[in-house]
């Protein structure tokens, strides 16, 4: 099964982003194909590269990472992540972490219509 998952709350203050991390974890694990996240609304925090968890607790952008190095493509909703100050600067410093992007509403459209699945997490 192709599966898209959207993701629209924060990182640390809902139960959303942990979910849906293991979520995407177990549908691997049993074969499915889960191709792309979307980040909507506070959800584009998860992405961002200047979260600094202390050291006994996860690093969930770097989990987001991770699954984007493994092939998973992580989209950020461009206009959720500038209402929030995640963009990038003028001298082209990234804001966001690695193999992550940047990109418009239009691609959860896509992912929706691609999907045999579009799977949400938080409100």
């Amino acid at each position: 099964m192709k599966i898209g998952v959207q993701i629209k709350d924060g990182p640390y203050n809902h139960q959303a982003a942990d979910t849906a991390y293991q979520f995407i974890k177990a549908a691997r694990k049993k074969g499915h194909e889960v191709f792309a996240v979307f980040l909507y609304h506070d959800g584009v925090y998860n992405i961002t590269k200047y979260s600094e968890p202390p050291n006994d607790d996860r690093h969930i952008a770097n989990r987001w990472s991770e699954l984007g190095a493994e092939g998973v493509t992580i989209y950020a909703c461009i206009a959720a992540a500038k209402r929030r100050g995640i963009t990038n600067s003028k001298d082209g410093e990234q804001h966001i972490m690695p193999n992550t992007e940047i990109t418009g509403l239009g691609q959860l459209t896509d992912m929706a219509i691609v999907a045999d699945r579009l799977v949400t997490f938080g409100d």
